[in-house]
């Protein structure tokens, strides 16, 4: 007879096809960091369904480091887990795709109308979108770049926007109403996109590194609290267009010659295959 202190624990199945297991209990802390950012987005979509659209920026803004630590936190406690990857989707969908998608629409896209609605539905539906395709990408590719825009500096770019036009005291009736619904549908498209972007996985703070990289953080960080919302924005709208840049730089760099090449050497081919058929029919 077995005792109550041997029983086994069964595995909870997650309802898939394939019968996968999860253990019960998962880990606290870096889930903390990562429902916080659920909570912090969806106090954004409050803050911004009652005008305070400078309050929502800035939550969007701290659900973005929040989102951060849980990861860091996670690798640097050996907590990661299927589950925190799955969880972490979802609060992403929250803070980053819905949250923005609302601020975005009550404080430049309402006036549009069915178009104004569609650009923030659309933004949401390609965030959803971008995080299926990393999630189902995560197991299989080894490459240091993501692929399309993440939707998180996505959504940073669109508070950003928001905060630079406070920060200017810009009136309502400005250029907003004709950039920003073209800054969405341009941010959902890349979002999707086969664009490559650069995922900052190299870099190593615990390696020594050059004394003017010392230099350039310092100048960096005084710029942010000196000018934390022309800094965020240029920031963000530096990243954004560093993709599309670094694919067009790519595609002039590339040798005509080589196509070339391999267009006659495909040519000289179905060639010599024609002359061995014709032959063999000869004989």
């Amino acid at each position: 007879m077995t005792g109550r202190g041997n029983k086994k624990v069964r595995p909870i199945r997650d309802g898939g096809d394939d019968g996968a297991t999860m253990p019960r209990g998962v880990y606290i802390l870096p889930n903390l960091f990562t429902t916080a950012s659920i909570f912090i987005g969806f106090y954004a979509i409050l803050s911004a369904s009652q005008g305070h659209f400078f309050r929502a920026a800035v939550c969007i803004v701290v659900a973005h480091v929040c989102d951060g630590l849980d990861g860091r936190i996670a690798r640097l406690t050996n907590t990661t887990s299927a589950f925190g990857v799955q969880y972490d989707s979802l609060a992403d969908l929250v803070a980053f795709g819905v949250s923005p998608a609302i601020l975005i629409y009550y404080w430049a896209l309402q006036p549009f109308g069915a178009w104004g609605w569609l650009a923030g539905s659309l933004f949401v539906v390609c965030g959803a979108l971008r995080l299926a395709r990393f999630n189902a990408q995560a197991a299989v590719s080894k490459s240091n770049d993501f692929i399309g825009l993440p939707i998180p500096a996505a959504a940073d770019l669109l508070a950003a926007t928001v905060l630079l036009y406070d920060y200017f005291d810009v009136p309502a009736d400005s250029s907003r109403y004709v950039l920003v619904p073209v800054l969405v549908y341009s941010l959902a498209l890349l979002m999707v996109s086969n664009v490559p972007y650069y995922s900052f996985k190299d870099i190593n703070v615990r390696s020594r590194q050059p004394f003017s990289m010392l230099v350039a953080a310092v100048i960096l960080v005084m710029l942010l609290i000196a000018e934390p919302q022309v800094m965020l924005f240029g920031g963000m709208l530096g990243y954004a267009a560093s993709g599309p840049a670094k694919a067009l730089i790519d595609w002039l760099r590339q040798d005509p010659g080589t196509d070339a090449e391999a267009d006659q050497g495909k040519v000289g081919e179905q060639a010599e295959d024609k002359t061995v058929r014709d032959g063999t029919r000869s004989d």
